[in-house]
């Protein structure tokens, strides 16, 4: 019997403590790219992806025509050709599409790598402002409101003003809402 009194009061103040802990909680959210897309630093990496892009976009185009222009050659003269010479053209052709679609998958890692690089430092200045905003308002939990297309908030107190806390820290502001909302 005092063996089962000795166990429950370790239980209980062992939930007293928790609970006492669970006091000291203090959780945010905030929407990462809603932020990011408030940098002024933003304008100018769009311009420079768009820049990186078309100048993928060209070279592809570039190489497509030239696959084009030799296939074509081929069709016209494939009939008066050796089986040789067709056989090791065709080759050749195929070595070229190949070599075509390999260019066209290395420059979609190679885009994906390129925006990497130009959001990374802008990225790092939010998650830092982020961060800082936390520690300085006691926060224990921050979430983000949503990854990518999908939420990760489902639901939360409109009273929490986290995110117009870090664009303060930032020197941003937060956008007016749109009339009608």
């Amino acid at each position: 019997m005092i063996k089962v009194k000795v166990i429950l009061s370790a239980v209980a103040l062992l939930c007293v403590g928790f609970a006492a802990q669970a006091q000291d909680v203090k959780i945010g959210y905030t929407n990462v790219e809603f932020i990011m897309d408030l940098m002024p630093e933003m304008e100018q990496i769009a311009a420079d992806i768009k820049d990186y892009e078309t100048q993928l976009q060209t070279t592809i185009q570039t190489k497509t025509e030239d696959f084009q222009r030799q296939f074509q050659t081929y069709q016209q003269s494939a009939q008066t050709m050796t089986e040789e010479a067709r056989a090791a053209k065709e080759q050749e052709l195929r070595g070229l599409e190949g070599s075509l679609q390999k260019y066209q998958q290395d420059a979609q890692v190679s885009y994906q790598r390129k925006l990497g690089e130009l959001l990374s430092p802008v990225q790092n200045k939010v998650i830092n402002a982020i961060n800082a905003v936390a520690a300085e308002n006691n926060y224990t939990h921050i979430f983000a409101e949503s990854a990518g297309q999908s939420p990760v908030l489902l639901y939360t107190k409109e009273e929490d003003k986290f995110t117009e806390l870090v664009l303060a820290k930032l020197g941003l502001e937060m956008p007016a809402a749109p009339a009608g909302n």
